[in-house]
């Protein structure tokens, strides 16, 4: 009766008690609960909060320590499970359970309760995380971390009980809220079946003049297209899935942009690719061209990172940057994070000497600490140093993925200080050696400098292949070109006749492509292989070592596929 009462009730006057718990590892069945947090909401306001450590009778594992900061020495005087059961029942009461993937903290509560011989608790529940793969289907990751950040929130204590449970409720608070404006939840159990239901969600109708063309969707990537009644492209799209993006427009749960443009549509065309990063280049290409109604100009990468060598100088340096052109500078990437090209330089910094201060204090021409510990030659005070250009060679040849030279200075290194029981710093060495042996820096994709690379890309697709050309900062695809003066093959010609014009400085657009290729490459290196054209005399040579290639004409094979191929739904 009393859940019956609950369910009826408007969702205004609903109280919930969210709770996040941080276990031992990851069955509930064999590990234990060692920290729980509950934050209380009525009439979308916190007003109530209970945490605590809990002692969980078995030793906790390094890298759960590691990763929530708790360690065997913290929960050493807590209380036990059952010490807390009756705080947890009064706290939790009648009130509606929520939490983000809350099975995983039910489960382990639930058997907790067992052991302890309580009945669990049978409470209404409410999963932040089947709210949110209802809401934001487009969400590429539903995680606690994902969702805070789409909703604009903050975790100061994140991997922590009190902390997750307190901004999983400010979660919780604005997606109800999100649902009552939009789809029209008003009690709990509207709410209750929301989650339920299928993840793409209730569709919408669909008008006459695009029923035929949703009906046979493929499940293919692809780029799509949504066309107004005047005949004008009024959106493009990309997708993995042509099938699974373009049924998620018809969803109740789609976003309002969304919804806006499946009202303007009057009809869909799409184009299928071989991969997701030919419909990410055709997309770039088509809102570039079309500039749609409903689409913003290309991203912007400026969150992707590069090694620079600033050659403008006479003894360059290596620096981290996230802008990247034909400056007369060599760049080295791309990194998909600061923290990667960090990592990297941090071992170019502690393995060779290059200068690492700035040009006005190189412009001093005072020695610095780095010069008196032997990590640079100090340029600054020589007027001619070959032992910096010899560094720099070494450097190069180290980002060409080349690293026995490093390595050997570093051993060498590592024997001097332990002969002189300089342990700490044979340590510092060692780590350094551990991520180069780690191989670290194959967080980047090219072993040439970006600005320079002359390399063809093969990428392993859904029907076949795609080859993917970077030769004089551009970028061309088989058969579909995104320059309209070369054609692929033309360009390979160029290349090996010698008749590409070097100082041809590509427009922001082919900028623009290149970091999607690369940032697309790298996050897929697996199915990508990569042939550096220096190494090959000719065309024909290059050719006759990928598989792909026609051995009787030298061209690239055709690639074609009928659509009742494909998996239709």
């Amino acid at each position: 009766m009393i859940q019956e009462i609950l369910q009826t009730a408007h969702i205004d006057n609903a109280e919930f008690s969210v709770i996040d718990v941080e276990t031992t590892g990851l069955s509930a069945k064999t590990n234990r609960i060692i920290e729980i947090g509950l934050v209380k909401l009525r009439n979308y306001k916190i007003v109530d909060r209970y945490e605590t450590l809990i002692n969980p009778g078995i030793y906790i594992p390094s890298f759960i320590s590691q990763f929530t900061g708790i360690t065997d020495e913290d929960v050493a005087d807590a209380p036990f499970f059952s010490d807390i059961i009756e705080d947890l029942k009064h706290f939790i009461g009648e009130t509606i359970i929520s939490g983000h993937n809350l099975s995983f903290d039910s489960s382990f509560i639930k058997y907790e309760f067992l052991r302890n011989g309580e009945e669990p608790l049978y409470n209404e529940q409410v999963c932040t995380l089947k709210l949110a793969r209802r809401m934001f289907p487009d969400l590429k990751s539903k995680s606690l971390t994902s969702i805070i950040k789409h909703l604009k929130l903050r975790n100061k204590s994140a991997h922590r009980a009190l902390g997750d449970a307190e901004v999983t409720a400010r979660a919780l608070i604005k997606m109800i809220k999100q649902l009552k404006k939009e789809s029209k939840v008003e009690t709990v159990d509207d709410l209750l079946k929301f989650q339920k239901r299928s993840t793409t969600g209730k569709t919408v109708k669909i008008k006459e003049s695009l029923r035929e063309d949703i009906s046979s969707l493929p499940n293919a990537p692809g780029v799509y297209y949504f066309i107004n009644n005047r005949g004008k492209v009024i959106y493009v799209g990309k997708a993995k899935s042509l099938r699974d993006r373009i049924r998620s427009y018809f969803s109740s749960a789609a976003p309002k942009k969304a919804k806006k443009i499946i009202t303007q549509a009057k009809s869909l065309k799409i184009e299928i690719t071989n991969t997701e990063l030919t419909a990410l280049l055709s997309e770039a290409e088509s809102i570039k061209k079309i500039n749609p109604r409903h689409n913003s100009q290309l991203k912007k990468y400026g969150s992707k990172y590069f090694l620079k060598v600033t050659k403008e100088h006479s003894y360059p340096k290596i620096e981290i940057s996230n802008h990247f052109d034909f400056d007369g500078n060599d760049y080295f990437g791309l990194f998909i994070s600061r923290k990667k090209a960090e990592i990297v330089l941090n071992i170019l910094d502690k393995t060779f000497s290059l200068r690492e201060c700035t040009d006005k204090e190189f412009s001093k021409h005072k020695k610095c600490f780095l010069a008196d510990i032997e990590r640079c030659t100090a340029p600054c005070i020589h007027k001619v140093n070959e032992d910096y250009k010899e560094e720099l060679e070494k450097v190069y040849e180290f980002l060409y993925g080349r690293n026995q030279t490093a390595l050997n200075r570093l051993l060498n290194k590592m024997k001097e200080y332990s002969k002189l029981e300089k342990y700490e710093k044979a340590a510092e060495v060692k780590e350094v050696i551990d991520l180069i042996l780690n191989q670290t820096h194959k967080t980047s994709l090219l072993a040439e400098p970006v600005n320079s690379a002359n390399v063809l890309f093969e990428v392993s697709g859904q029907f076949d292949k795609d080859y993917i050309l970077l030769i004089s900062g551009k970028i061309y695809l088989m058969k579909k070109t995104l320059n309209k003066n070369y054609q692929f093959d033309d360009a390979m010609e160029d290349y090996y006749n010698k008749t590409i014009n070097y100082n041809l400085v590509p427009a922001d657009e082919d900028l623009e492509k290149i970091k999607i290729t690369l940032n697309w490459l790298i996050k897929n290196r697996n199915n990508v292989r990569t042939f550096y054209l220096k190494n090959y005399s000719s065309k024909a040579e290059l050719y006759s070592n990928i598989s792909s290639f026609s051995s009787s004409n030298n061209s690239f094979r055709e690639t074609s596929f009928d659509i009742k191929d494909l998996a239709i739904m």
